[in-house]
């Protein structure tokens, strides 16, 4: 079945998202210029071809790491940024106040039954 139609689109789309890319033609002649001058006596088209290939994959590999590095230096950039626009009542410390409310009942009762006690021991005393 590889005459499939989803085939054809599965291969196509495979092929649109490699993760090898294809080197600038700036940084080949670059590798090949390099290549040049560091070429031997007696060295073959194939063998500075290849160190050419080699000197190529070294630049895109210090450009890829080049690429990270700027992203995470932008990256800290904008973070500190952001701290920076943010409102400096965000740096104060919160310290919570603790409010200690009581409930009235307990204050009542506690009055009525020394009112209640005061005016038993009025009444009970004996009048002279």
């Amino acid at each position: 079945m590889s005459g499939c139609p989803a085939e054809s689109v599965r291969k196509s789309a495979m092929a649109r998202y490699t993760k090898t890319t294809k080197p600038s033609p700036q940084t080949r002649d670059e590798a090949m210029r390099i290549a040049r001058g560091t070429q031997r006596p007696g060295q073959t088209k194939e063998q500075t071809k290849l160190i050419a290939q080699g000197i190529q994959k070294g630049i895109d590999l210090y450009k890829r790491e080049q690429k990270s590095k700027a992203r995470e230096l932008d990256r800290k950039l904008k973070r500190l940024s952001h701290q920076q626009h943010r409102p400096q009542e965000d740096n104060v410390p919160v310290v919570p106040q603790i409010e200690y409310r009581q409930h009235w009942l307990p204050w009542t009762l506690l009055l009525l039954s020394w009112a209640g006690i005061a005016a038993w021991f009025m009444l009970s005393s004996p009048s002279a």
